[in-house]
């Protein structure tokens, strides 16, 4: 028997159902004890979309809304991603939403949650639901979507600069290919219009790019 110090994470493969479809891993993760983070949230926030789908995006955690609810990208940054789906030609219905990180991970001040980027352990440690939501719905294109998500998604960190809307051969995921872009978030970011309104055309022709990816795959 394994015996696992008091503050080591265990991560998350010990509640990941071995073959499970996405239903099954769902249901599962309703149980993950693989970090910290599950103890403060109000529920594993696990994906929506399409079971099967062509396109996979991954973003960061899901927010103070995504935590009550249940369900990914339903706050703001989600009405910011809904409106460049559709300006892409991208039905919601069409892809597959998820996060690097299940729980919302957060500050408390005063009766006001504050978002908090997951660490570095936190993401390596729900690793293991991202590699089996892959398996399940098997995608041709995975987007990710921020630092974090590119990180869980590559296994390194990576500027998102440096590789923004190119294709990129990841070992790690054989036949699949992935684009990293901005997380929607950052564009509620900008105060200046111009700024926002380029910024907007920008994640839509990442969508465009990545579509015209799974096309060709």
């Amino acid at each position: 028997m394994t015996v696992r110090r008091q503050d080591e994470r265990p991560g998350a493969q010990e509640w990941v159902p071995q073959g499970g479809g996405v239903e099954d891993l769902r249901e599962a993760a309703g149980g993950c004890r693989g970090c910290e983070l599950w103890k403060d949230a109000t529920q594993t926030v696990f994906s929506t979309g399409a079971a099967q789908a062509s396109m996979m995006l991954v973003g960061e955690q899901p927010g103070d809304r995504e935590d009550r609810l249940g369900e990914p990208f339903v706050g703001p940054a989600g009405r910011m991603l809904d409106d460049a789906l559709d300006a892409a030609g991208i039905a919601r219905t069409s892809v597959y939403l998820t996060n690097a990180v299940k729980h919302f991970r957060f500050e408390l001040r005063g009766k006001r949650r504050i978002h908090q980027k997951p660490v570095t352990g936190q993401v390596v440690a729900c690793h293991p639901w991202l590699e089996a939501e892959v398996a399940a719905v098997r995608p041709r294109v995975i987007v990710a979507m921020g630092a974090t998500a590119a990180r869980s998604v590559l296994g390194r960190p990576v500027t998102i600069g440096d590789v923004r809307g190119a294709e990129i051969d990841a070992q790690v995921w054989p036949g699949v290919a992935v684009l990293v872009t901005v997380h929607p978030s950052s564009l509620l970011r900008l105060r200046d219009d111009a700024d926002r309104h380029a910024a907007f055309r920008g994640f839509v022709a990442d969508l465009h790019a990545a579509t015209e990816l799974a096309e060709r795959r």
